[in-house]
């Protein structure tokens, strides 16, 4: 018998965090592209290799969130990548969602796939040797008309018959509502989003009897929406963002882990050593760090330009901001 608690709990290693390396095919190829990196099947490996073989990152990350096809990808040195990182003492995870489609009952607001023959392919990717999974939903503001609850609602809904599945098959689910940075909002609307977007989660987590102790939450930082024209202080975003979990996240739950969501590498490094300070401070009941993805690997790929020669500097680089942002935690 899995002890998914155990395993939820052992995320949290003190300094340790999660790289979300879970990019698909479609965001992947724009992210190179971004860089002028030309993208195929074997860059996108390359890609993946830059990262999970960097020596040493076993210090700083407790996790790695994988895209499907990584987990049969091979690195470098002929390892399959998910044997590779397990070895180091890092959790190989996979995302299970199938990205997202408009909501019917309100086609501004999307709502996520990928429920249909989730447990058939969670039974493979245990079996390729992923130890834990996730799934994202997505909220976006739009002044007082989005989100709606009924779209909240739904998007709770289908994140606890996931996490049900997952906990059924002996998988650890991180459950990811994501509000989204961009928009016009205020802090104060983020922060009433989120409240209420956790809210509704965990309340209809309740519902569905998933051990709230064998999740993961992974959440936005409350913020003013990016075309605000306001730059919040890390003080004011984790005054906000804190307040906002006490609010609406159970004791129970095994640990919160944040994504950077747009921010640049820095802000989400200052911002996350303010949440976590304050958190402290406030005796937030959970133990959180990161699961940042272009925040950890944005000098990296400015650096690598998917040429051999730059993989040294690269990984410096890497190195050097996953060592930040573990201080931070």
């Amino acid at each position: 018998m899995t002890d998914l608690v155990a395993i939820a709990r052992s995320f949290f290693e003190p300094g340790k965090g999660i790289l979300a390396a879970d990019e698909s095919v479609h965001t992947a190829t724009a992210r190179l592209a971004s860089y002028g990196i030309s993208t195929s099947v074997e860059m996108r490996r390359q890609y993946r290799d830059l990262f999970f073989n960097a020596k040493g990152i076993e210090r700083y990350l407790s996790g790695i969130i994988l895209f499907s096809e990584t987990l049969l990808e091979k690195g470098n040195d002929g390892e399959l990548f998910s044997a590779s990182l397990a070895a180091r003492g890092i959790f190989p995870g996979v995302k299970v969602d199938l990205g997202t489609e408009p909501f019917s009952a309100s086609p501004d607001e999307l709502i996520t796939q990928g429920l249909l023959d989730l447990p058939t392919r969670l039974a493979e990717y245990k079996k390729q040797g992923a130890v834990f999974t996730k799934w994202r939903a997505v909220i976006r503001i739009d002044g007082d008309q989005l989100p709606t609850p009924m779209a909240l609602h739904e998007n709770a809904k289908r994140l606890a018959s996931y996490a049900k599945e997952v906990q059924t098959v002996g998988l650890v689910p991180i459950l990811e509502p994501e509000v989204l940075y961009k928009g016009t909002h205020s802090r104060q609307k983020a922060r009433s989003v989120i409240t209420e977007t956790l809210g509704t989660l965990f309340s209809v987590l309740e519902e569905q009897s998933v051990d709230h102790a064998g999740v993961l939450l992974k959440t936005a930082m409350v913020l003013s929406g990016d075309a605000s024209g306001k730059k919040d202080t890390p003080e004011e975003v984790a005054g906000d963002t804190v307040a906002a979990l006490m609010e609406s996240v159970p004791r129970q739950v095994a640990g919160i882990v944040f994504l950077s969501g747009g921010q640049t590498p820095d802000q989400a490094t200052e911002n996350l050593a303010a949440i976590t300070k304050y958190a402290k401070s406030m005796h937030a009941p959970w133990p959180i760090t990161f699961s940042y993805a272009r925040a950890l690997q944005e000098e990296a790929l400015s650096i690598w330009k998917g040429e051999e020669g730059n993989i040294p500097v690269a990984r410096e680089a890497f190195l050097t901001r996953l060592a930040k942002v573990s201080a931070a935690v």
